[in-house]
């Protein structure tokens, strides 16, 4: 039914109920959640709860209806976004007024969000925050898309996560339950020299985050996809193997990763060809934990083995450890990237490949040479107070913190956000910096009962600095985006008429000779033969 002849509420006003996945899960079951899905089309099983309230409010208004409804903090975010505002702006709807991150005048330690959406025509002007703005949009910013941002294909193939290893026996590194002693390696390597052409250094992102030096600690078996016969040609190796990763895998199942993995357990669980071969055109990469307080990037050589819980990004440049660094990659991250407690987690395909680069960032200098004094300096300060990077920046977001070497590092930080500002061209931005909490410093346990968390502080841009830079980078996204579109289907154009003449060329070519030695048939000739 057209909107024109639908009937409907004129209004809701409403404080449906949160509950996130798992807690769905646990109070209805996992068939509530296939159920919801099924009546909301596009709906995804991790949304909030409050989505589906959204929703369902929505189909029930009547052209120009509006609905007022309290809806939890994340509403703006993944899942419970695409599910719930991004539908309903790319359906019909309009979001005329919202507040983020209200704090409930109650007693409850609760965050939450106000939405004020229409169906039909627009409601101009809008109000976000008690700011008047052109237009509200799904993601809560007062400009932008609503739907995901694109991936970028100028971002393909240089960031990955790590190798899925499977099996403590693989490696090397003394304290690792499971692993094989650095002793161990001493022996094999004595044994037979011709082992070292198997082992390789290893790095996980524990190691990253807290050793002040970053230094190389295990090592690990690597036979890559070769067969078992190829594999047979280390003995030393394969007999470790055999010891202590086999009887494992053994006792895996039969079907899909398991069975290929019982089948073939000197192998680790995952060999990415495309993470090798990116790594093995650069000198250095980029490393950052998958997950960690902090968004911390550092270089580490390109013939290390990074395991499953690195992210690793083929890129030598002090200018890309400027820009990811940065505070403008750092917003991007937590609004695209999902969390692991209270932690940012770090995923390729949402945090990297969709991040819009300023236009010809490589041979920028500025931000090559920003980029290179704020990594050093940093370096050199966690060897002076023995300090890995964790340590280090939970001292960099105290507010009772005044170390002059972490005073410093905040101005190169700062330094370096002018510098990544600059080289998109916004210089218009004047970014500042104030110690700001996360979220509130009580939530309630599984009982309800109030508890205490420390205050996440950090220092960090303000909401207004941080919310104009990820408009303008969603913007840009979809920009890029669309070019890239533009020029993909430039070349299928081309492509395709290449394709067409080829044939024709062929054919005219062929009639031609056929023509030189036919005979005319008897009987035959004239116009029209």
């Amino acid at each position: 039914m057209s909107d024109e002849k639908r009937g409907g509420f004129h209004a809701f006003v409403g404080n449906p109920p949160f509950a996130h996945k798992n807690l769905i899960f646990a109070g209805q079951g996992k068939e509530y959640v296939y159920f919801l899905c099924e009546v909301f089309p596009g709906a995804h099983g991790s949304s909030d709860l409050a989505a589906y309230f959204l929703r369902r409010a929505f189909d029930l208004l009547r052209p120009g209806g509006t609905a007022g409804l309290i809806a939890t903090n994340t509403v703006a975010q993944g899942d419970t976004r695409c599910t719930g505002l991004g539908w309903i702006c790319t359906n019909g709807g309009h979001i005329y007024d919202a507040c983020k991150r209200v704090r409930w005048p109650g007693v409850a330690a609760v965050i939450v969000s106000v939405v004020h959406l229409r169906r039909g025509v627009a409601a101009t002007p809008c109000h976000l925050n008690g700011k008047e703005v052109d237009r509200v949009s799904a993601y809560l910013l007062g400009t932008g898309c609503d739907n995901d941002p694109p991936h970028l294909h100028a971002n393909a193939g240089r960031a990955f996560v790590g190798s899925y290893i499977l099996g403590a026996g693989f490696i090397f590194e003394d304290g690792n339950p499971g692993a094989n002693s650095i002793e161990d390696l001493r022996e094999v390597v004595r044994r037979d020299p011709r082992n070292a052409e198997r082992v390789f250094p290893f790095q996980g992102g524990e190691q990253i985050n807290t050793d002040p030096q970053q230094a190389l600690r295990g090592h690990v078996i690597n036979f890559a996809d070769m067969t078992e016969q190829e594999a047979r040609r280390w003995p030393d190796l394969m007999a470790l193997l055999e010891t202590r990763v086999k009887p494992t895998r053994d006792k895996l199942g039969d079907e899909g990763d398991a069975k290929r993995r019982k089948a073939h357990w000197w192998r680790w669980g995952q060999y990415s060809h495309a993470l090798f071969d990116a790594v093995a055109r650069v000198p250095r990469v980029l490393a950052t934990s998958q997950v960690s307080t902090h968004l911390a990037f550092a270089f580490q050589p390109s013939n290390v083995v990074f395991g499953h819980t690195v992210v690793v990004i083929a890129l030598p440049q002090d200018a890309a450890l400027a820009l990811l660094q940065s505070r403008v990659h750092e917003a991007w991250v937590r609004f695209r990237g999902s969390s692991f407690k209270d932690d940012p987690r770090y995923t390729p395909s949402d945090c990297f490949e969709t991040f819009p680069f300023p236009t010809n960032w490589e041979p920028n200098a500025t931000l090559e040479d920003a980029g290179r004094v704020y990594y050093e300096f940093r370096a050199a300060l966690m060897v002076q107070n023995d300090q890995g990077l964790t340590a280090t920046y939970n001292r960099f977001h105290d507010p009772d913190e005044h170390d002059v070497g972490i005073l410093r590092l905040r101005e190169l930080h700062d330094a370096m956000d002018r510098a990544v500002l600059d080289a998109y061209g916004w210089t218009d931005v004047i970014p500042r910096c104030e110690f700001l909490l996360d979220y509130e410093d009580e939530a309630e346990d599984d009982d309800g009962r109030a508890k205490k968390r420390k205050k996440p502080w950090r220092w960090r841009w303000l909401d207004e600095v941080r919310d104009e830079v990820l408009a303008r980078l969603l913007a840009l996204n979809a920009e890029r985006a669309e070019e890239e579109r533009l020029a993909g289907a430039e070349v299928k154009l081309v492509q395709a008429a290449k394709k067409r003449r080829q044939p024709t060329e062929e054919r005219a070519a062929t009639a031609t000779k056929k023509a030189k030695t036919r005979t005319p048939p008897t009987g035959q000739g004239g116009l029209f033969g």
